[in-house]
């Protein structure tokens, strides 16, 4: 396990971390609206395969920090992207169509208990194009920092800062034919 995404295959990336607390807990800041709009977006989620999705992004929850320039106009406080579950097995596996920009791609979250711990293992696939891999790569690398902080009773710190400083790693790290 390293503390960075990788790209496991085509125009997918992937994020491990061992999380603090029990599977159900972690479940729950994944599912629950009032839990996960904590360290990701808010919004409801309908506990089924086939079910609607909607996060509602308010990184006003998670972070003091202003919203960059780069960012302020892409409803990184108030925005909606809607999907539907594709995989709900509670309190171990959810996914859900990510459909931004016209292009639908799928994140899944697995989770596996590891005595007092949980291994959170979340995969992004079907993103169309490396650029759009780097910004992900950043976002779920702060976004999962966030939450584990959230877990351990703490407020999320430097959100912002934290999604420049992945996003400049993964921009230089990433091969140019990472997606395709």
């Amino acid at each position: 396990m390293t503390a960075y995404a990788t790209t496991p295959a085509k125009s997918t990336v992937r994020l491990e971390r061992l999380l603090p607390g029990s599977i159900e807990k972690v479940w729950a800041f994944l599912v629950e609206p009032d839990k996960r709009m904590r360290w990701f977006a808010g919004g409801p989620m309908e506990p089924r395969v086939g079910g609607a999705v909607k996060l509602v992004f308010q990184h006003s929850n998670i972070t003091d920090e202003p919203i960059p320039e780069k960012w302020k106009d892409t409803g990184a406080d108030g925005g909606e992207l809607v999907g539907a579950v594709t995989r709900w097995e509670p309190p171990h596996a959810l996914a859900y169509t990510w459909n931004e920009g016209g292009a639908a791609s799928e994140v899944t979250f697995e989770l596996t208990a590891k005595g007092a711990e949980t291994l959170l293992v979340l995969t992004h696939r079907k993103l169309p194009n490396r650029e759009e891999m780097v910004g992900v790569s950043g976002g779920w690398h702060a976004h999962v920092d966030a939450l584990e902080a959230v877990l351990r009773g703490e407020k999320p710190g430097g959100f912002w800062s934290s999604v420049q400083r992945y996003d400049a790693h993964y921009g230089k790290t990433y091969p140019q034919d990472a997606a395709g």
